[in-house]
């Protein structure tokens, strides 16, 4: 099943962001090596393609896990959740409809 993970970042945590991310891409680059990855990326501060030090204010995913429980547990171990980059994380099984 796919699931949603929505997480939102503490104010002021691109250095932070910046640093855990080439262990948070590699996460995300197993689970489309696995086919698992439906969707990723993060959400700019303001709008713009490049929000440069304005940085980001959280991330979406949508990936196929086995369940629920299984889904937080990744979310719970994303580096981002270590390097206190993400101050809330939400985990919502997700129906793709369309396209």
């Amino acid at each position: 099943m796919l699931y949603a993970i929505v997480a939102l970042d503490h104010p002021n945590s691109l250095e932070n962001r910046l640093a855990a991310r080439p262990a948070h891409l590699a996460r995300l680059n197993a689970l489309k090596d696995e086919g698992r990855l439906k969707l990723a990326g993060p959400f700019p501060a303001i709008d713009s393609e490049d929000p440069g030090a304005a940085g980001f204010s959280g991330s979406m995913i949508v990936a196929e896990f086995v369940d629920l429980p299984t889904a937080k547990a990744w979310a719970d171990a994303d580096p981002y959740v270590a390097a206190g980059v993400y101050r809330e994380v939400t985990v919502r099984p997700f129906k793709a409809v369309l396209p």
